[in-house]
This record gives structure tokens, sequence and C-alpha cells, in this order.
């Protein structure tokens, strides 16, 4: 990608730096690719890994390629594995999901993604195990599993330090706050919508205990 360094994929060990993906919107090309939310990192284009990959360079690639099929390199975190994606920028997806009576976005996304530069190594240093949870709790309520679930991320991106969870959960105090959950039951990334409150009768906000 331009000046960058690259080489030919070999292993599973990622660069220094890649491009966290935070979030897929549903329906876009990035969701049909298969594109998995906090675990997966953008690498590379068409078969070689760069040390210095940025938003500004895919974007320039990603424009180039609209309608056309493009093969990103993804490193995925849980499995500590490359896979090459192939994937079609296009603004349609975008386009048909407006209804009628909306005003189309001046300039929708190619991939439907957002995402950011990170140290892949670290990026997921920090998630909260789910412990015990208490009847009645907004934990309860939005199905949080006791011990099968652990909280990766919310919908404004990566909880990089420890007390970082606890600090979004009193900001939305009465608010709805999406999170990402990881099932290690079902191996599975779903959004949870939890709404902190300490109306519902017990202690906390949540409700549950977090490791």
């Amino acid at each position: 990608m331009g000046a960058a360094s690259s080489h030919p994929i070999d292993g599973d060990t990622p660069p220094k730096t890649a491009l966290h993906v935070l979030r897929v919107i549903p329906g876009s090309p990035a969701s049909l690719a298969g594109i998995q939310v906090f675990f997966d990192f953008i690498i590379g284009i068409e078969g070689t890994v760069t040390s210095a990959i940025d938003a500004h360079s895919l974007e320039q690639i990603v424009e180039s390629h609209e309608g056309k099929t493009l093969h990103l390199n993804v490193w995925n975190s849980k499995y500590r594995a490359i896979r090459p994606v192939p994937i079609i920028p296009s603004r349609k997806w975008a386009l048909d999901a407006m209804s009628s009576s909306q005003q189309p976005p001046a300039n929708p996304s190619l991939l439907g993604l957002s995402m950011r530069l990170c140290e892949p190594e670290s990026a997921l240093e920090h998630v909260w195990h789910i412990l015990e949870i208490l009847e009645g709790s907004p934990a309860e309520s939005a199905g949080l599993v006791p011990y099968g679930d652990w909280i990766v991320g919310w919908s404004g991106g990566v909880l990089s330090k420890e007390g970082d969870f606890y600090e979004v959960v009193e900001q939305h105090e009465e608010k709805p706050l999406r999170v990402y959950v990881y099932s290690l039951d079902f191996d599975t990334l779903r959004e949870v919508v939890l709404v902190p409150n300490r109306m519902w009768g017990g202690e906390g906000l949540l409700g549950c205990g977090v490791g």
C-alpha cells in the first residue's frame, strides 16, 4: 500500500499494527463476506501483509475496486490464523436498505464496517467474564449467561483499560448500552442491549458479578 513494506503471507502471526474491525452492518458487503466483529483484523490486500496498513490506504484501494472482487487478508485473534476474504465493495446494499421515504446517505460505505488502527496482539487484552447473575436484574433481563458469557466490547469500540467497562456502565445509567458478548458455550458473538439502573430492586446497576 503506497510506500509501505510488504511480504507474502507466512504463518499465523499478525504484523505489529492492523485495522481492527469494530462494527459490521448487517446486509453489508463485510457481513456477506463473513467478516467478524472484534476478532477480525484486516492486515493486507491481495496476498501480502503490510507493516503499515492504515484506513486511508485501504479506503483508496476499496474505492478503486467498487463493483469488483477485492481479496482482503484477515487475521482472526480467536483462531490465530490468517484467511483470504473475497469481498465486492458496493454502495447498492445501503441504498437498497433505505425505505422510499428516507433520504439515502450522500456517500454510503462501500464495505459497511468500522475499523481502528491498533496492535492486534494487545487489542483484546481486557474482556469481562460474567459471573453470578441476580434474579430480576438488568443482566438477567438482557439474557446474559452466568459463567458462559464474556463482554468483549461495546458499540462505542473496544474496552481498552481495566476500568473502562465500569465507566461505560455508569455513563449509561437508565440508558440502553449495546455490548458485544462472546459465548464460550456456543462459540458465537452477539449484540446485547443492557439498561443499567438502580430501580430493579437489588444491588448494582447490572445485578451481576464481573471478573
